[in-house]
């Protein structure tokens, strides 16, 4: 019994036994996994073998590929250099630090664990991109990028991009390492921004997998406003005044016009003025406006002094239009068109619209026909009360008309002689009562040209 007792002991203590005859110091630091460079975290180890000479193998049971594969042959007392190299098989999702058991195993020995602790990042986390201030003088601007990390990188191609400037490179970055690049500016590509903080985006290639970061850049203040004047003009005074905001802030502009009492009465502005102050016979104009870089204020005063006329013209025409407007009580319109007669005759139909704007009574409406023409029996809706070729008059009578009602009364003449040039029909002639009163009132004048030829919208009969 005691000798079992001893055999279990003695093979709890092999191990620890084992485990002394490795000496294994970590060289590197900061290791770290980028996501889809397919680029493996590397680890600097040192290992002496302080027992017989033996051959070892590194595994884990993971999801990562391990390098050295196979078995690393160290001697006895002897100290190895080894590079392990961890890459996951298959997508990782971790991001951040993390933890890894792996095992290293002797052919004549037993196995012994050890602790791998590394960061996974995107691409886009390994970067840093920026640039100096910026200022509104300069011709040139100086932009960086600099590696985050304790891992090499060769062949970036790298494309940088702000409302300043584009440009692209192609370099490598050591660990940590950082790298400036001069850029020539362009002052048109910027008259237009004000001064504060922009974004720098950066587009990065590199181990076929690709990467966008962004950045910052400080964009310094610049006040400057020019200010140009035009006057012109003597029966029509122009006065042009601009200013240009030659800045990158937004400046803040005050500007005063004044006018007497009369001309201000024949003064237009453009823009409308903020403010307008009158002091006696003086009448004062104040713009107080926000001009942002590369932004034009322009004031445009004019004074025009035959606008009176104008005014006085466009009074008269109104009030004789209101007048006549307002004083039709029946709206008369007279309209003729072409009618293609079966006989070869030329024939036309008259056609006359009567609306009343008011109620009216005992309507009289008569045409007259033109010489050479004779009256058609075919009439429209509105039959006429008498039609007298004699007289050369056609009648239509109506008892009223209610204010808004329409009749349409129409015709048709003929002429077996032919006519050229142009044709004119009398204007017809209304006869109505209203409040007791009498009125008459005319249509228009129609006309018609006689050589125009027959389309196939003309009527027929």
């Amino acid at each position: 019994m005691k000798k079992f007792f001893l055999l279990i002991a003695l093979l709890l203590l092999i191990p620890s036994i084992l485990a002394t005859n490795f000496q294994i110091t970590k060289e590197s630091s900061g290791e770290v996994l980028i996501i889809g460079t397919n680029q493996p975290v590397v680890f600097n180890l040192k290992i002496k073998n302080l027992g017989p000479s033996d051959s070892f193998e590194f595994y884990n049971f993971l999801s990562f590929n391990m390098f050295p594969k196979g078995t690393v042959y160290i001697g006895q007392g002897e100290t190895k250099d080894i590079q392990l190299e961890l890459s996951p098989i298959g997508e990782i999702k971790t991001r951040g630090y993390y933890t890894l058991n792996y095992y290293i195993k002797g052919a004549n020995s037993l196995e012994i664990s050890e602790i791998a602790t590394f960061k996974i990042i995107d691409l886009k986390d390994a970067f840093k991109i920026g640039s100096e201030e910026m200022n509104p003088e300069s011709n040139s601007i100086e932009v960086y990028i600099k590696n985050n990390e304790n891992f090499n990188f060769t062949n970036i191609k790298a494309e940088f991009s702000s409302p300043f400037f584009k440009l692209s490179k192609e370099f490598s970055l050591e660990p940590y390492e950082r790298k400036n690049f001069t850029v020539s500016l362009d002052k048109e590509d910027f008259k237009e921004l004000t001064a504060g903080f922009y974004t720098i985006n950066g587009k990065i290639d590199v181990y076929g997998e690709e990467a966008e970061i962004e950045g910052t850049i400080k964009f310094g203040e610049k006040d400057l406003i020019t200010t140009t004047k035009e006057d012109y003009g003597l029966i029509i005074h122009t006065e042009i005044l601009k200013k240009v905001n030659e800045g990158n802030v937004i400046a803040t502009s005050e500007t005063v016009f004044k006018k007497n009492i009369i001309s201000r009465l024949f003064t237009t502005l453009h823009p409308e003025p903020d403010i307008v102050d009158r002091q006696g016979v003086t009448v004062y104009y104040m713009w107080n406006r926000q001009i942002k870089p590369g932004d034009t204020l322009e004031i445009i005063v004019k004074t025009n002094w035959i606008f009176p006329l104008l005014i006085i013209l466009l009074v008269v025409a109104i009030v004789v239009l209101v007048k006549q407007y307002t004083g039709t009580d029946l709206i008369l319109k007279k309209r003729v068109s072409f009618v293609k007669a079966k006989g070869g005759e030329f024939a036309l139909k008259v056609t006359v619209f009567a609306t009343a704007r008011k109620y009216i009574e005992r309507v009289n409406v008569v045409d007259r026909l033109p010489n050479l023409v004779q009256v058609h029996k075919r009439f429209g809706a509105e039959q006429p009360t008498r039609v007298n070729e004699n007289t050369r008059r056609i009648e239509w009578n109506f008892e009223k008309l209610e204010a808004g009602e329409s009749r349409v009364m129409s015709y048709i003449v003929y002429s077996k002689i032919g006519i050229l040039g142009k044709f004119v029909l009398p204007s017809a002639t209304a006869i109505f009562e209203r409040e007791g009163k009498i009125k008459e009132v005319e249509s228009n004048r129609a006309f018609f040209i006689a050589e125009q030829k027959f389309r196939k919208s003309d009527e027929e009969y």
